[in-house]
């Protein structure tokens, strides 16, 4: 029996499809059993935050998906939100735990990097066998409110000329089916990527011609975003660590390439443009979202 976490999420969704489609056993962690009813699959109701739900969820289960939304200003209650997993992991005899963290994911490092940097240490402490996903930018950013635009829909970013190798969450969740059903990538990290490192530029030429009319990127720099989030009332703080994102990003954090996907599913990853004709439907409502950043999980 597998545990899905984050089960009505962007790659969670995906997970849930493939794990129905080859008939495992397995049921959904969830929060709202509106939503989770839509996944046509056993649910767990339960919060992140009610140790006593992830215990009932985690009842004969022998492995678990661990992933949920990274938090935003002021705590990050992510890690400890993941740490609660972890030990009732632990406490029930779960045999492997796969994780998503991000790329980057360090001690100290800014926001998600560093939460995800003492889970994934927690994790290997705790004697269970884990194997971790470090997934650069979703490409779902672009269509599901994660991505930034102006109010007449061209693209807006901080990223330079750099390149993003940005990741379908359906090709993570194919990565994370295969860790969850085997042996395989037993206490190993593996960086996921999209095949190719596009441009913002590149990618509202692509954006462009999936919708029939003309998306520009404006690029603006990092210190200009900081400054209308702590206009919006953001804390200053966390809005510096969004521009040092940002900055990141610029000088080519995200524009690496690995052969994970390939690697993990025997497959090739899927293309940006691949990705946008697959989600007519979602582009049919582009773009849906005005905040975010190219590391939102």
């Amino acid at each position: 029996m597998i545990l899905v976490t984050g089960a009505t999420g962007s790659i969670g969704r995906h997970l849930v499809r493939r794990l129905r489609q080859q008939d495992i056993p397995f049921r959904a962690f969830v929060r709202d059993p509106g939503r989770g009813r839509e996944l046509d699959c056993e649910l767990a109701v339960g919060d992140f935050d009610d140790p006593d739900s992830i215990a009932a969820a985690l009842s004969g289960v022998e492995r678990v998906f661990l992933c949920s939304p990274g938090a935003g200003p002021g705590s990050q209650p992510m890690v400890a939100q993941q740490t609660r997993v972890i030990d009732a992991a632990v406490r029930a005899g779960v045999g492997r735990v796969v994780k998503v963290s991000v790329w980057g994911a360090r001690p100290g490092g800014l926001l998600a990097e560093g939460a995800h940097a003492e889970i994934e240490a927690r994790l290997e402490a705790s004697g269970l066998d884990w194997s971790i996903v470090q997934p650069s930018g979703f490409m779902q950013n672009f269509l599901t409110g994660a991505g930034t635009f102006t109010d007449g829909g061209d693209l807006l970013g901080a990223y330079g000329s750099a390149g993003v190798s940005y990741i379908d969450c359906a090709d993570i969740a194919a990565c994370a089916d295969v860790l969850l059903r085997g042996d395989l990538g037993s206490r190993q990290r593996f960086v996921l990527t999209g095949p190719e490192a596009l441009t913002h530029t590149e990618i509202a030429a692509r954006l462009s011609a999936a919708l029939g009319r003309t998306i520009s990127y404006i690029d603006r720099p990092p210190a200009d975003f900081a400054a209308d989030l702590v206009a919006q009332g953001v804390p200053a703080r966390f809005a510096a660590d969004v521009a040092a994102l940002y900055a990141e990003v610029a000088g080519g954090a995200l524009a690496g390439i690995t052969s994970a996907v390939r690697d993990l599913t025997g497959r090739p990853a899927t293309t940006f443009a691949e990705f946008l004709a697959r989600e007519r439907d979602l582009l049919r409502q582009w773009p849906t979202g005005v905040t975010g950043d190219a590391r939102a999980r």
